[in-house]
């Protein structure tokens, strides 16, 4: 199978370069629940082949999955280096729960495996 056949069903979330940043960056919020940028950046780093990873690319992503609707801010938090100072606490929509979900499914074998009535629920689902 070519590799662009293969490939054609990704989301455009998980695909291109910025892939294995959103998928990171997806996992620790899904795991960890909101957070700031700064300890989004922290656990990002803490990754294995993510180390090198600055802060400036994490915010780039943050912001960039913001305005494509998958993460929405979920309040402020103050931080402890700057008196009075507020951070914005970043979680994922349910655009991004659905983005993960899509992504973990094979949805050929999906389609081949699944009973008729799971086919037809999915499809009225899908269809609303």
């Amino acid at each position: 199978m070519a590799k662009g056949k293969r490939e054609s069903g990704r989301l455009s979330v998980f695909k291109g370069r910025e892939a294995k940043l959103n998928k990171v960056i997806f996992h620790i919020l899904a795991v960890k629940g909101p957070l700031i940028t700064y300890d989004i950046h922290k656990e990002v780093k803490a990754q294995k082949g993510l180390k090198h990873t600055k802060y400036t690319n994490v915010l780039r992503r943050i912001r960039a999955l913001e305005e494509s609707g998958c993460l929405e801010k979920a309040g402020t938090r103050k931080i402890r280096t700057q008196a009075g100072f507020q951070a914005t606490l970043y979680q994922l929509t349910a655009r991004a729960y659905l983005a993960i979900l899509l992504n973990k499914i094979n949805l050929d074998n999906f389609t081949q495996t699944a009973g008729a009535d799971t086919i037809i629920a999915t499809l009225a689902a899908l269809m609303s």
